[in-house]
């Protein structure tokens, strides 16, 4: 006898999600290691609860996939959030050197 399909939506109930959270993570990090394993693949998962924990699964670092994901599509990870630090920075400084000169 098999299970029954259940309709794929959000759990309305806050307590009902986080239970089905918990016991579909297992599954799903499980999964991650087989199709690496079996299918030699580089395979990263980042999972965020609603609660704020972090599960994470890399079968190789992090770091390198990532690297080879913008080399192979040409997408910059953090070029825009490097540009908008580098601006705050200049701002600061410029600020802190308004501010030298007052004293």
């Amino acid at each position: 006898m098999g299970r029954g399909k259940i309709e794929i939506k959000k759990i309305e109930s806050s307590t009902s999600r986080q239970v089905t959270y918990s016991k579909r993570r297992n599954g799903i990090l499980k999964k991650a290691k087989e199709i690496s394993i079996l299918c030699d693949a580089n395979v990263s998962l980042v999972m965020i609860s609603e609660a704020g924990s972090i599960d994470e699964y890399s079968s190789s670092p992090l770091v390198e996939q990532l690297a080879r994901y913008q080399k192979e599509t040409g997408n910059k990870l953090w070029d825009a959030k490097h540009e908008r630090l580098s601006a705050e920075i200049d701002r600061v400084k410029k600020e802190n050197s308004n501010l030298q000169i007052e004293l």
